[in-house]
């Protein structure tokens, strides 16, 4: 469940108005087809590693265990730093949904903010089981409302709406449409596909608190990419057919409204608009409480592995750790704190910075798989893979070469019709700090490139072979097969 719905939140519900706003019906559509395929290649890649070797640091302990590990240190620190601001960014995700409802003057959204990050680091710090039952739930929810809202959209469309007008492509033949903003518009509304999908790669952090990772995981992969067919290319498709570029309120500063609120009124239930909006707000803390689980598991790597202070990895009784999540929340409430500023212009920042990371993310699980079988192929263990990514060895160059492109052309409009320079920093800003954080730990630790001769493949691996003697094992030969992996 957390697969199919527990990334999908305010990125689909909140981040499509903007993107259709800027960019026009076929841009979205053309940005989210083109962001799905690389996800998927990205999860085809990430899943063979983490079945065979499922821990819970996931590809950024990968990229220090089969690149450098200043690489690692990098890109864990980076993707920490993505999941507080994205916990962050939904927390005032949920002003912007509140606002269909009531003013800011009349009840202020930060409040609201304040009480659900509360909730969501008692959550995550109690048990990993509290965690797992509300987004089981959550993401049930999502699921259902998205079919729905498909069903929904093409009734809309085909005149099942209250001007009893059949729609079909008219908003695709509107003045500057199908592509709005030209190249710029078009650049511009991938850091939001990015941001959207982003997420979809943490399951596999997931890995190291999974029963059997070595049959899971390849399910959750496979399950991607129904979920980006149905759910992301689907419902982008019928936004951009149902609801014109220039709906008032799509791209505002001020506000934020759904596509998914508007097509629900445009069906003339009267409560339509108000139940999907209670279920978007539901959607938002949804995406909010995996980002934080995520967040709270990447500290807890970084201290194991020292790239940051112990105390970090300290577990309460139910082995969470919690000290982690209190820190990861912390830094998502200075995030959302700052929202005094105009929660949505802050969103729009705080969505340009984790769409960039996940790209950078996305960049690092393509060159860790190139990597890793490479390696397995020095050492001769590429049979031991439970699950195969059969799109390498293309795949995993394409998603590197693809997003590289997209992480440096994608901030166009920052430059047209006149330099934004606060858009800059929001498109730009991880770069620099990412190339420092490798660089500094490089310098100081006097890191290099892992050997593939030297790549560690045994340690935490999960074979076919030892799957077998698991199973087949009886008594005290079962019992000693488990304690000499868990001493490994």
């Amino acid at each position: 469940m957390i697969a199919i719905g527990g990334t999908i939140g305010t990125g689909l519900f909140l981040g499509t108005g903007k993107s259709l706003a800027t960019g026009g019906p076929a841009s979205i559509l053309i940005a989210y087809l083109i962001c799905g395929g690389i996800v998927f290649t990205t999860m085809l890649s990430l899943g063979e590693m983490a079945a065979f070797i499922p821990v819970a640091g996931s590809f950024c302990t990968f990229a220090g265990r089969f690149v450098d590990d200043a690489f690692g240190f990098a890109l864990t620190w980076n993707y920490w730093f993505n999941d507080a601001v994205s916990t962050a960014s939904d927390l005032v995700a949920l002003q912007l949904v509140l606002q269909y409802w009531t003013t800011t003057d009349k009840f202020p959204g930060w409040a609201l903010s304040l009480i659900f990050w509360v909730i969501l680091i008692g959550v995550n710090i109690i048990t990993v089981g509290a965690y797992g039952e509300v987004e089981y739930w959550l993401s049930l929810l999502k699921v259902i409302t998205i079919i729905v809202f498909i069903i929904m959209g093409i009734a809309v469309n085909c005149g099942g709406n209250i001007d009893h007008h059949y729609i079909g492509g008219e908003n695709w033949r509107l003045p500057d449409a199908p592509f709005v903003g030209g190249i710029g518009g078009f650049a511009s509304v991938f850091v939001t596909a990015s941001f959207a999908y982003g997420g979809t790669e943490s399951i596999a952090i997931t890995a190291g608190e999974t029963k059997n990772p070595t049959k899971n995981l390849p399910r959750v992969v496979k399950n991607v990419f129904w979920r980006i067919l149905l759910f992301y290319i689907l419902s982008i498709l019928l936004i951009g057919l149902d609801v014109p570029y220039t709906y008032p309120g799509l791209n505002s500063k001020d506000t934020r409204t759904s596509p998914f609120t508007i097509v629900f009124q445009m069906t003339g239930a009267h409560a339509a608009g108000s139940v999907i909006n209670a279920v978007i707000l539901t959607s938002v803390l949804s995406a909010g409480n995996h980002a934080l689980f995520a967040g709270t598991r990447l500290l807890y790597t970084l201290a194991v592995e020292g790239h940051a202070p112990s105390f970090f990895g300290k577990l309460n009784r139910n082995r969470v750790p919690w000290i982690a999540g209190l820190a990861t929340g912390f830094v998502s409430g200075l995030c959302f704190g700052s929202s005094f500023i105009g929660a949505g212009q802050l969103w729009n920042w705080l969505q340009n910075i984790v769409g960039v990371s996940n790209q950078l993310s996305w960049i690092a699980i393509g060159i860790t798989s190139i990597r890793f079988r490479r390696a397995l192929e020095r050492q001769g263990k590429t049979h031991l893979l439970p699950f195969r990514n059969w799109t390498y060895p293309w795949g995993p160059y394409i998603c590197v070469v693809l997003n590289t492109v997209l992480v440096l052309v994608q901030g166009w409009s920052c430059f047209s019709p006149r330099f934004d320079g606060v858009s800059f920093v929001s498109y730009y800003i991880e770069l620099p700090v990412m190339l420092v954080m490798y660089v500094g730990w490089k310098l100081v630790k006097r890191t290099h490139l892992v050997r593939l001769d030297e790549m560690d493949l045994v340690t935490d691996t999960h074979t076919a072979e030892e799957k077998e003697r698991i199973v087949e094992g009886r008594g005290w030969k079962a019992r000693a097969l488990t304690a000499w992996r868990w001493i490994l």
